[in-house]
């Protein structure tokens, strides 16, 4: 994955000394990031212990909860922004987990695999075969993802569910991609709100 330049996009959204919660935040390293550069008050939801582990290790508030079965402990508007990178593809419910994070958070970002990108694509029509690229590496039965997402399949579900983006962001191999994101970029990134 494009996991550097990802953080970047995401560091340069999140304004200083903001309060920000990242929902399936792995090992915390965007986390961490987060707090170091931008001073943010910073909590982090994981499934895995191990992850867990790791965040404790690194000094990070983190709890381990399904975000599944929503957020019910936060009120509207807990936290300046919400964060669901590399995560809403992975959940079993991501209409769901999407608007539980636009509710507690005043903005949310998601970023994911843009799953129909040109060498998906061939992939597809050439090899006759589920994809393996760079920003989806797993082979079809090891991969954590459950739903499979374009651009314009995203920016679809947000105009029909009045979803405002504020930002967009499209990245292929560390560098932005301007034309055609949803055939060339492997990665795409949304800053969120409601209004």
């Amino acid at each position: 994955m494009n996991g550097k330049a990802e953080q970047q996009i995401i560091l340069s959204w999140v304004a200083h000394g903001s309060s920000v919660l990242d929902l399936g935040c792995g090992d915390g390293e965007l986390l961490e990031k987060l707090i170091n550069e931008k001073h943010v008050h910073a909590q982090g939801i994981e499934l895995s212990e191990t992850a867990i582990h790791h965040c404790v290790a690194k000094g990070l508030s983190v709890f381990q909860q399904d975000i599944d079965t929503g957020l019910s402990e936060y009120a509207n508007s807990t936290f300046d922004y919400v964060i669901l990178n590399q995560t809403l593809q992975q959940v079993k419910k991501p209409d769901f987990a999407l608007k539980e994070a636009l509710r507690v958070g005043k903005k949310a970002i998601v970023g994911f695999p843009n799953f129909v990108h040109i060498q998906a694509r061939f992939q597809i029509f050439w090899g006759g075969r589920v994809p393996v690229t760079k920003a989806l590496p797993c082979e079809w039965f090891e991969t954590p993802n459950l739903h499979f997402l374009g651009i314009a399949d995203f920016k679809e579900y947000c105009r029909k569910n009045k979803i405002y983006i504020e930002d967009s962001a499209f990245i292929r191999r560390n560098g932005k991609v301007k034309f055609l994101p949803n055939l060339f970029a492997e990665t795409a990134l949304f800053l969120l709100s409601l209004h």
